[in-house]
């Protein structure tokens, strides 16, 4: 049997909520973290852009225990782009979180990172810090359960849950970025075996997303 050592990264939040870019004006949230957020988390950690490989890959899972909705002060900008009067609107959120990422390249040198980042670690909005630990593993080749796993369009057998258009890369600039669909259950019960590139210990699928490097923007409308 192939197999290939990882290190799985647990992520942990009691808070945490993921605004929809696709929605302009009022406040739409996402059932997971886009793959450019946790790069973004994972970039914090290194000191920076500048510091990741470009062609640096993870795959992730992720589950929330619960969720509500609660009020936050928004600064919208108006058509001139002044800053109009605040706006209360409501925001869903999501409740007692777990992320997984698994890193199957560099392990020492992310390992060294996460331990000690150089940068305070959030997922989504600026205040919501996160606890993490490290752990490595080994991951088997061949098909996975989906459970919670965060998959690319395209995984066969047809997954299930919601079919999602999410952020993969945003340039430094923030003028552009690569959209790409991925399929996620937000109840983490599927049951069905996908054609995952590895497997973990508990038979989840560990899939790897496309590369979230600001730099693979660079030529793209």
């Amino acid at each position: 049997m192939t197999t290939t050592e990882a290190l799985r990264v647990t992520v942990t939040a009691p808070i945490v909520s993921f605004r929809n870019p696709l929605y302009a004006g009022v406040q739409v949230a996402l059932p997971c973290p886009p793959p450019a957020t946790v790069g973004g988390m994972l970039a914090a950690a290194a000191g920076g852009w500048h510091s990741v490989d470009t062609d640096t890959r993870f795959a992730m899972a992720f589950h929330a225990r619960g969720k509500g909705v609660d009020f936050e002060t928004y600064h919208p900008l108006d058509a001139t782009g002044k800053k109009a009067p605040p706006t209360p609107r409501e925001r869903e959120f999501l409740a007692d979180i777990t992320l997984t990422v698994w890193l199957t390249e560099d392990l020492n040198v992310w390992e060294r990172r996460l331990r000690r980042p150089v940068w305070p670690l959030r997922l989504g909005r600026s205040q919501d810090l996160v606890g993490l630990a490290t752990r490595r593993v080994v991951l088997r080749a061949g098909p996975g359960r989906q459970g919670s796993a965060v998959l690319p369009e395209g995984s066969t057998p047809q997954p299930l849950g919601t079919l999602l258009r999410l952020p993969t890369a945003v340039s430094l600039n923030r003028h552009r970025t690569r959209w790409d669909a991925y399929h996620f259950d937000a109840s983490g019960r599927g049951e069905v075996l996908v054609d995952s590139l590895w497997a973990d210990e508990d038979g989840r699928a560990v899939v790897p997303l496309p590369p979230v490097h600001p730099s693979r923007l660079t030529g793209s409308g």
